[in-house]
């Protein structure tokens, strides 16, 4: 260990280097050693790397980085609040999201990304990155703009998403003009993964007052419920996320919304119960939750389906 923390010192000092080269290749061992020896990741980032692999993101040098932010993820999964007592490091982060489309390399905006969503998993961070408002435009730019490589939009997606699990970033999602370009990822008929991950953002953004006017400038109800009907051959994943969003929409919004949810929901019920009997444990609880919306809202004028009834008895059992 000893030996460890000697060649992780001198590799640190020479990121201090005048010389370009010696950077560059103290960054390029680095991000080696964080990637392959997981023992090595706390050194460093105590030794006191994470304000050079910052300032290095400002770098002109594409290879500089994205060794200095491929670094900062593989930190960024054993010592993330080294990187979060680090000032200016989210600003340095956003600088590469921010030129995403210009000069920012494409493998390090991913790391970025990918850094952001390392950091949000710790939920105490979730409202100091939200109130950086020009990280949540950034990220919502890289999922509108027609040159995103499907990697980027990934894991662009999975940052939006920790940052949505705090209640109150999900008004600034929806500010920054983020409910239109989830939902034309889904029109756009993108690979299954990213619509997953699109409408696992989605369904935590419908978790606030504010949802009901958005999604309905982009009959986002509509496109959630085609998603549960079988034609479309969505995923259990996407059908999962779109009984949570339609939940979250009742559940947030005012009667009217939960009004349109029943009338169009009931066109999908085969869809819904399917994720009931099928889906995850919190994608089951949350399809009876829907289907006791739909039912209850009809004044009992409909008949029931038996399979509802039946599940209906096992939550109530459980």
């Amino acid at each position: 260990m000893e030996v460890k923390h000697r060649t992780v010192r001198s590799l640190i000092t020479k990121l201090g280097s005048v010389s370009e080269q010696t950077r560059a290749e103290a960054l390029s061992e680095l991000r080696l050693m964080t990637k392959l020896d997981a023992d090595t990741r706390p050194l460093i980032a105590d030794a006191g790397a994470v304000p050079y692999l910052a300032e290095t993101l400002y770098s002109s040098a594409h290879a500089a980085q994205d060794d200095a932010a491929a670094t900062l993820l593989n930190l960024s999964i054993s010592s993330r609040a080294v990187l979060m007592c680090t000032r200016g490091l989210l600003d340095a982060l956003s600088h590469v999201l921010r030129h995403h489309a210009s000069s920012s390399y494409a493998y390090a905006v991913q790391s970025s990304a990918a850094t952001l969503h390392s950091l949000l998993i710790d939920d105490e961070y979730r409202p100091i990155i939200g109130s950086k408002r020009d990280i949540i435009y950034s990220l919502i730019d890289i999922i509108k703009h027609s040159g995103s490589s499907v990697r980027s939009v990934k894991d662009a997606l999975k940052a939006l998403f920790g940052i949505s699990l705090y209640p109150l970033n999900r008004k600034t999602v929806i500010d920054l003009g983020g409910v239109g370009p989830l939902f034309s990822l889904i029109l756009k008929g993108f690979a299954t993964g990213v619509v997953e991950d699109a409408t696992a953002v989605i369904a935590q953004v419908a978790g606030c007052e504010e949802s009901e006017e958005a999604f309905r400038k982009v009959s986002g109800i509509g496109v959630l419920v085609d998603l549960l009907d079988g034609a479309t051959g969505s995923s259990m994943r996407v059908k999962e996320n779109a009984v949570g969003a339609l939940l979250n929409l009742v559940r947030c919004g005012r009667e009217r919304i939960g009004r349109e949810v029943r009338e169009k929901g009931m066109l999908v019920v085969d869809g819904i119960t399917d994720v009931a009997e099928n889906g995850s444990s919190k994608g089951k609880s949350k399809a009876v939750a829907l289907l006791k919306v739909l039912y209850g809202g009809n004044n009992g004028c409909l008949v029931r389906d038996e399979r509802f009834d039946s599940l209906l008895n096992q939550q109530q059992c459980a």
